[in-house]
């Protein structure tokens, strides 16, 4: 699991922090889930890209067909472009469309889960159902709401890294609030050789497997594969992950207003 939460604020608009993100998560084992997955394919759109540090790895790992990294984050992406053999895109599904242009759409990260709302949601699975290939496939995660991961983002359980200039830097969450399946919390980042803390705000979002496979029927996809952990076992009862793999089904029937 990766040792930050994840982008719960804008943090890594700013490219000073964007630079630390590398170092507290290092390639673990959702990447190279992950990995094997667009190594496989031959054009491929991951939403959330960050650093693009699995589109790094893909390019480096032999892939010569279409990567294509979507962030709209600057500061990240300003990190991600200092390779130039993906194609860095700043934006986000609601300002970039795409019409069948890719056989595997990957969402990391956790990333899903900073959509809030099932309106949310269900506008960004149509847009990446449009993006796909109608043989494509969507791979994305969220963290089961059953292991109550949050109760474990304490201030104790921060993470520290020494920068690129040799600074030491700590990050740290603590929980404010958990409500109907919404987690708020602050991430702060602090270091000895700073005038003061960086502390930003934010929230996500814990969404249980039926409700997941409900709002992916509503948006036309179908679940082909579903595992519990990187090692794609089944989900348990004690799972901390929802790992999907999905595919177009039938086009939804329109919406009732």
């Amino acid at each position: 699991m990766r040792a930050t939460l994840g982008r719960v604020a804008d943090a890594f608009e700013d490219a000073d922090l964007a630079a630390y993100y590398d170092l507290i998560n290092g390639f673990g084992d959702d990447d190279r889930f992950y990995l094997g997955l667009v190594l496989a394919a031959t054009a491929v759109l991951d939403v959330g890209c960050g650093t693009g540090t699995l589109l790094k790895a893909a390019r480096a790992g032999g892939h010569e067909g279409r990567l294509v990294g979507l962030d709209p984050a600057e500061g990240m992406l300003l990190q991600a472009r200092r390779d130039p053999g993906v194609d860095w895109v700043r934006g986000d599904l609601g300002t970039v469309a795409f019409d069948g242009e890719f056989d595997l759409v990957v969402m990391t990260g956790h990333a899903f889960q900073v959509f809030l709302t099932d309106d949310e949601v269900r506008a960004q699975f149509t847009a990446i159902r449009r993006a796909l290939t109608p043989d494509g496939r969507f791979a994305f995660e969220t963290r089961d709401p059953g292991a109550r991961a949050w109760e474990r983002w304490t201030p104790e359980n921060g993470t520290e890294v020494v920068g690129h200039g040799g600074e030491r830097v700590r990050v740290e969450h603590f929980v404010e609030s958990v409500v109907d399946g919404l987690v708020t919390m602050t991430e702060t980042f602090s270091s000895p050789d700073w005038p003061e803390p960086r502390v930003d705000r934010g929230t996500l979002r814990f969404t249980d497997a039926e409700h997941l496979d409900a709002l992916l029927r509503d948006t036309g996809f179908d679940v082909a594969e579903r595992y519990g952990s990187w090692d794609r076992t089944p989900p348990t009862a004690t799972s901390r992950e929802i790992i999907t793999i999905a595919r177009p089904g039938p086009r939804p029937a329109a919406r009732r207003r």
